[in-house]
């Protein structure tokens, strides 16, 4: 798209795979800079469909918004930037990997109540009772 050239909300949305909620809810917090208007309707260019693009990645691979505000502030500098988006991406990583044991854990924890359930090993349902017992690693939690 040459850099004269705008498109509006529609075709941002189509281009960037992101949903036109989702592009408004990006302005409204600072996340993509307020578009031109022409009359009632948005118009986007290339840096915004760029920018789009590294947002959703981001978030596709599980990253803050105020994570990805920081990284679209250092994508803006040089070479501490980049060390500073290592740190940035390390420490996500770190945070996925716990995530994975957390889950590798439940994926244990239903196979056997599951398995359990398939045998028919027990008079009540075993799932129901895994699910009923109280652990002492057990955090409450609505999350």
């Amino acid at each position: 798209m040459p850099a004269s050239e705008t498109i509006p909300i529609g075709e941002l949305s189509r281009q960037t795979g992101c949903n036109i909620e989702t592009i408004r809810y990006y302005e409204r917090i600072g996340v993509l800079p307020v578009p031109i208007r022409r009359g009632r309707y948005r118009h986007y260019g290339a840096g915004d469909v760029r920018r789009l693009s590294f947002v959703r990645r981001a978030r596709e691979l599980g990253f803050s918004i105020e994570a990805i505000r920081t990284f679209l502030t250092l994508a803006e500098g040089g070479a501490q930037s980049c060390q500073q988006a290592h740190d940035l991406a390390k420490d996500h990583l770190a945070e996925v990997r716990s995530k994975l044991a957390d889950l590798e854990r439940m994926a244990s924890v239903l196979t056997r109540a599951v398995q359990a359930c398939e045998r028919g090993d027990n008079s009540g349902c075993p799932l129901l009772e895994t699910l009923a017992e109280v652990t002492p690693s057990a955090a409450p939690s609505d999350g």
